[in-house]
């Protein structure tokens, strides 16, 4: 067996395990593995396309996460919690500078789900990743193994959060690419929504193995790129212009 092939059975297995202690949930209600029908659509890969060409200077992507997630900043920017943040990248040969959203890019190949040493990171095979806050010990070694910074740890007791995204004290969390409204059937993410609406219309969710889907086709056409693709991960996010 290749090494990537022994990778990938260890992640299946430990997925398997995982979702066997939890009971495929982290609250009453809230289902990590299954969609609406009872489980994860067959074939389907969800993932975000970005063009930062047309991302400006506005933060509704941010706003619309944090607030459909009940993520709430402790007026400390170096440890609150940050599903999705904005990053400025700066051209050091010309000096343009753009702006760019950076979440979990739900990789699949996730180094986080590798070094978890309980099973909590996972993917899905739809391919979103998640932690599951019921095995997850706070150990943070799926922070320091995230080549992307994504994940965030919970240094403080949290009230008034979201039923279908709990969020607890001495636990890891990231992006989960509102598995609760792809499980619903609602067909698109907060921060997708918010950025048509309120933004330029920069961010595109789709399943990324059908090639009807509007994020295949606006790849197929112009293409994307994968940061640190060098890396390996086939990341489920992915960018123009950069």
């Amino acid at each position: 067996m290749s090494r990537k092939n022994a990778s990938l059975s260890r992640r299946q297995f430990i997925t398997g395990a995982a979702a066997a202690v939890a009971g495929v949930t982290v609250a009453p209600g809230v289902f990590l593995m299954r969609s609406a029908e009872g489980k994860t659509a067959e074939g389907v890969r969800w993932g975000l396309l970005i063009d930062s060409n047309r991302c400006g200077d506005c933060d509704a992507c941010v706003t619309a996460c944090h607030a459909e997630n009940g993520v709430h900043g402790m007026d400390r920017p170096r440890t609150d919690a940050q599903w999705i943040r904005k990053v400025d990248l700066r051209d050091p040969g010309t000096g343009h500078t753009r702006s760019l959203p950076v979440m979990c890019q739900h990789c699949e190949n996730p180094p986080c789900a590798d070094v978890c040493p309980t099973g909590a990171s996972f993917r899905r095979e739809d391919g979103i990743v998640l932690v599951d806050k019921h095995t997850c010990i706070g150990c943070r070694y799926c922070m320091m193994a995230c080549p992307y910074k994504a994940r965030s740890f919970i240094h403080e007791p949290l009230a008034g959060q979201a039923a279908h995204a709990p969020r607890g004290k001495g636990t890891v969390e990231s992006c989960t690419l509102c598995v609760h409204r792809i499980d619903r059937g609602e067909g698109t993410t907060a921060c997708v929504e918010a950025c048509h609406e309120l933004g330029n219309g920069a961010m595109t969710f789709g399943d990324l193995n059908d090639p009807d889907s509007a994020i295949s086709r606006e790849l197929a056409e112009h293409g994307g790129s994968a940061i640190r693709a060098d890396l390996g991960l086939n990341p489920g996010v992915r960018y123009q212009g950069i």
